[in-house]
């Protein structure tokens, strides 16, 4: 080609590329001419692609981009152009890959950094996702005073990123770029109350700036603020009804608060664009397994499998159905993963509590507890708990709440008697006693509700930051004015997990018994239910249980023994100073007297008698926890004495018991009710 035609062919593509801006149609039909004379030319097949593409012709655009980029493998922008058309087309796995491929050429796109967290949150990979949108901020970002703060977030210098942050909003406090990217380091450091605030002066300031709003939504989620979250989801949907980013939120959210048919129809959605990705397979099985279709979970977590073998907790899942058997061959391929130098951790450590359950499900009970023991160690040595600690926050709590603590501040506290409260330790049949009550005519089955926890976080914020209990402090200066407007603020929190119109609705947190002096004063008139278990029994199957949050306690034998003291003397406290107030279920009474335990159960929830609460495993309402297909079927004595098959390894719990042990159902005299007064 000459240098005069190759001149006049510069300017027939600039012109077509100006004519992109505001007339893609006529653009497309001058790249066509373009394209007549010089047949095959890169840079007018790629603006011919970008024209289908403004024009909504995606089929036509991705037939040109694919053979381009495979032809230019180190063109970025093709490889972007690719990303972008593929994400159009509904092709989200594909354009994962285009869009990696594209910022590993050329760092320095923000677009395809923005385009490729959208899609990574999508298949629920929120860090990956997170590291993609702090790439975008820091190449995106034009102004020098924020270049610094943007490569500090980029790599995770969340100190260097705050000073610089600070600094510049002093000087320009509208910015909405630098307040944004300042929520993010505050949700990053686990201030999500300075986040929302952020992100709700962002938002006042610019509306329309969609990225903040998803950022928000994400922080009222993890905040427990479910019913915000929607809003602001629904408000982004509003504008972009396909982005899958915010159709997963949207899916984890409703989740959260019980809604699972419109949950899995969004999860099934995402997967018809993400076909391998292993996560949002997990995800999908999560919802259907709570929803009651075991079949179809058990094929999702198998399809999640098949896309990524290491998976450790999709192994685990399909334990923790605890009536699925796996098959010779997983166990082979579970035994396999494990011995792979290059496992992550998070996946060693699922695999391990994975593996111990199907080798006990084969009465293989050494090398059961063999995995179970590493599955504990690993999980052990992540936390930083201290039994001590717990042990003092419970001396504590038998000092502050005597009997006279409780009468000083009679008649406080909101009357409302909805809530009925099921607290003790995990594993300790907590959820059979919900699904009991659960079906009754008169009673909601939820699921273990953060609400108690969110208030006491309220109040720790409260609190002098020299306090050493600093909740406790606050709740004991408070009137009953101020008790009431919690009991209510409690209710207003519950009300979007209440489905039906039943009066009454179960709490079923188990750590809530550390709660019940917080619970009595702002409900006085709620239920309180203590499910109790024989201490080897609830204690060994809190040992073989990988809980996905919180439990920190449950990963070492003596921590689980000194807890469980713990729990029994606080327990018995309470009995002492508030007489009548908690009516507790022994777990082994339940089995063997079952009608009579039930009749003694609703008799103290002021309800009348109904069959359909012996008939509990015919209820299909959606169950959360480890024992949500146990209790799918009726009573069983067979998992009462499981513990003993491991008894020769239990010695560290059974002497950090030994009072308790020893006296169980009682309670020894030395853990009774002191300071009463």
């Amino acid at each position: 080609m000459t240098e005069a035609a190759a001149g006049t062919l510069e300017q027939a593509l600039a012109h077509a590329q100006r004519l992109l801006e505001h007339d893609a149609t006529l653009a497309r039909e001058q790249l066509g001419e373009i394209l007549k004379a010089v047949p095959g030319h890169p840079g007018a097949l790629r603006l011919l692609a970008v024209a289908h593409g403004a024009l909504g012709e995606e089929a036509a655009a991705l037939a040109i981009l694919a053979p381009l980029a495979e032809g230019q493998p180190n063109w970025a922008i093709v490889h972007l152009d690719l990303g972008l058309g593929l994400g159009r087309a509904g092709r989200g796995q594909e354009a994962i890959a285009a869009l990696q491929r594209a910022v590993a050429l050329k760092p320095d796109l923000p677009q395809a950094w923005r385009a490729l967290g959208d899609h990574l949150a999508a298949v629920g990979d929120t860090e990956a996702a997170g590291a993609a949108y702090a790439q975008h901020v820091r190449h995106a970002t034009s102004d020098p005073r924020l270049l610094g703060a943007a490569a500090a977030l980029a790599e995770d210098r969340l100190p260097d990123a705050e000073v610089l942050l600070r600094a510049h909003l002093k000087a320009a406090p509208t910015d909405v770029a630098a307040i944004r990217m300042f929520a993010e380091v505050g949700a990053r450091l686990g201030r999500n109350e300075d986040a929302l605030n952020l992100l709700s002066r962002c938002l006042e300031l610019a509306p329309g700036f969609d990225a903040a709003r998803h950022n928000y939504a994400l922080v009222l989620h993890r905040s427990n603020q479910p019913e915000r979250a929607l809003a602001e989801i629904e408000q982004l949907l509003a504008t972009d009804p396909d982005h899958p980013g915010y159709r997963n939120l949207k899916a984890v959210v409703l989740c959260r608060v019980g809604d699972y048919a419109p949950a899995i129809g969004i999860y099934a959605e995402l997967l018809a664009r993400y076909p391998d990705q292993a996560r949002v397979w997990m995800s999908y099985g999560h919802a259907l397994k709570t929803d009651g279709q075991l079949d179809r979970a058990i094929a999702a977590y198998r399809r999640s499998l098949a896309i990524e073998p290491s998976f450790g907790e999709v192994w685990w899942s399909l334990a923790n159905l605890k009536t699925f058997r796996f098959e010779p061959a997983d166990v082979a391929t579970m035994r396999t993963q494990l011995a792979r130098a290059d496992l992550a951790e998070e996946d060693r450590l699922h695999l391990e509590f994975a593996l111990g359950k199907a080798l006990e499900d084969e009465a293989d009970y050494p090398a059961s507890f063999e995995h179970y023991a590493r599955g504990n160690a690993i999980r052990r040595a992540q936390l930083h708990y201290r039994a001590e600690d717990t042990s003092a926050r419970v001396a504590h709590i038998r000092e502050r709440y005597t009997r006279g603590f409780f009468e000083a501040r009679r008649g406080g506290g909101c009357p409302a008697r909805d809530p009925i409260f099921i607290v003790g330790l995990p594993r300790s049949g907590s959820t059979l006693i919900e699904q009991i009550l659960s079906s009754h005519s008169q009673v909601e089955g939820t699921m273990e509700l953060p609400e108690i926890t969110s208030l006491t976080r309220l109040l720790r914020e409260q609190a002098d930051a020299e306090s050493a209990m600093p909740y406790h402090d606050v709740l004991a200066t408070l009137d009953g004015d101020a008790l009431r407007g919690l009991g209510e603020r409690y209710l207003a929190g519950t009300r979007i997990h209440r489905k039906t119109g039943a009066p009454l609705f179960i709490d079923k947190m188990p750590n809530n018994f550390m709660h019940l002096g917080l619970i009595h004063l702002i409900l006085p008139n709620a239920i309180v239910i203590d499910a109790r278990r024989h201490p080897l029994a609830c204690c060994f199957s809190g040992f073989k249980q990988h809980f996905a949050r919180g439990q920190s306690f449950s990963y070492d034998l003596e921590d689980l023994g000194a807890y469980y003291r713990d729990y029994v003397a606080l327990m018995a406290h309470f009995d002492a100073v508030l007489p009548g107030r908690v009516h507790r279920v022994v777990y082994e009474r339940m089995v063997e007297d079952t009608e009579g335990e039930v009749r003694r159960l609703l008799a103290h929830c002021g309800l009348p008698f109904e069959e359909s609460c012996l008939r509990f495993f015919e209820n299909a309402r959606p169950v959360r926890t480890a024992s949500s297909e146990q209790v799918r079927r009726p009573i069983y004595r067979e998992g009462m004495d499981q513990w003993r098959h491991y008894a020769r390894w239990l010695g560290p719990l059974e002497r950090a018991l030994e009072p308790v042990l020893e006296s169980y159902p009682a309670v020894p005299g030395g853990l009774q009710g002191e300071n009463t007064l």
